[in-house]
């Protein structure tokens, strides 16, 4: 069992094998290769991807599928293969394979988050990689919460 002391959870324990490598690293964190995802069942379904490397980042992530059942991503042949996956078949936001998006979240305004660029998990191989969706009309700031229409007082 390996232990890793973070600025958010303290101390966390995880076995070696639960890590997820980011082979091609993240967007602006590209030396960030290990991650960890931290799930807490009173914060379901919110995965916190937690770095081995430095004890301060953690991104908020949720499945896709929760915000958008209907999302449809697409890998690039790199990102396929990078996953362990074959290259010529998109994989389904199901089973070993988690599509993440990162949250956001502003001091005075609304939760959002990223389906322009979300984080693909193979649970099989332990790897993952952030594919920016360039050609879909998904945003990197989709709201989290629709706004309730407001009521007039009587």
């Amino acid at each position: 069992m390996q232990h890793f002391e973070t600025k958010y959870f303290g101390n966390i324990a995880y076995e070696q094998e639960s890590a997820i490598d980011f082979p091609l690293g993240l967007p602006g964190f590209e030396e960030e290769r290990r991650f960890v995802a931290v799930e807490q069942s009173f914060n379901k379904p919110i995965v916190f991807l937690q770095s081995l490397g430095r004890p301060e980042l953690c991104f908020i992530t949720l499945p896709i599928g929760r915000i958008l059942p209907d999302y449809q991503g697409c890998l690039s042949p790199e990102e396929l293969k990078t996953l362990g996956l074959r290259d010529d078949v998109q994989p389904a936001a199901s089973g070993e394979m988690l599509w993440l998006g990162i949250v956001a979240l502003a001091e005075e305004g609304q939760a959002t988050i990223n389906l322009l660029s979300p984080i693909v998990i193979n649970w099989t191989t332990r790897r993952a990689v952030q594919a920016v969706q360039a050609d879909l009309d998904y945003s990197h700031r989709h709201p989290l919460f629709a706004k309730s229409p407001e009521t007039p007082c009587s």
